[in-house]
């Protein structure tokens, strides 16, 4: 049986303890890392491990397993100095990834000066979705794949219902590449449909292309 992927999580406050107990749900062991004890009791139940103690102390950092989990979360509130602090210890510790909350764009690129392998900012990657979604609520699903290209969930516009993939000629006419198209109401994806396909209102499209390109799909009738 394969074990399961294991992850600290320094800092235990909302943006902490949702990141832990997600990571629990999907069957990963998780170290739960904070100095108010309260913290630690609401997810004593649901996360492996939790210690009590200041992240910022070196002392408590090394008596974690650092060098063995699959990533270090730091998520220390707004106070830049502690997740600075946090981040030197624990990159001098050989922690293997290490993903840190940033709190402002200037921690943010001192945290990557620090070389953190990824800065994160909760609020502005919901903002961004919601936005997305209110205003193409076709759009299902939106996923950045690199600078260039994403990876969408779109609803199927009404002018392509009763098309066959081949006549709805996507890939030409708009430059998206269709990966897949999933059943509603079954859940089933097809993957790599071939151009006899017919399109259906009650289906959902999982196409891969660039910005401007899934634009226009998402702005199809």
């Amino acid at each position: 049986m394969k074990s399961p992927k294991r992850f600290v999580m320094l800092g235990m406050g909302s943006f902490g303890t949702a990141l832990a107990r997600k990571l629990a749900a999907n069957g990963c062991q998780v170290t739960g890392v904070d100095s108010r004890r309260d913290r630690l009791e609401a997810v004593k139940h649901e996360i492996h491990e939790c210690v009590i103690g200041d992240a910022t102390e070196r002392e408590v950092l090394e008596s974690l397993p650092l060098k063995d989990v699959s990533a270090v979360f730091i998520s220390l509130g707004e106070t830049i100095a502690n997740s600075l602090l946090a981040t030197l210890h624990v990159k001098e510790l050989g922690a293997r990834q290490v993903v840190v909350k940033g709190v402002t764009k200037e921690h943010g690129k001192i945290l990557e000066h620090l070389g953190v392998d990824r800065v994160v900012f909760p609020e502005e990657e919901v903002a961004r979705q919601l936005a997305d979604k209110m205003t193409w609520p076709n759009v299902l699903d939106f996923l950045p794949i690199d600078p260039e290209y994403s990876v969408a969930e779109v609803a199927m516009p009404g002018s392509l219902s009763g098309k066959t993939l081949a006549e709805a000629n996507l890939r030409s006419s708009i430059g998206v590449h269709v990966m897949g198209i999933k059943d509603v109401l079954s859940g089933k994806l097809d993957m790599f449909p071939d151009g006899k396909r017919k399109l259906l209102d009650d289906q959902v499209l999982l196409v891969v292309g660039r910005a401007e390109e899934l634009q226009s799909l998402r702005e199809m009738p």
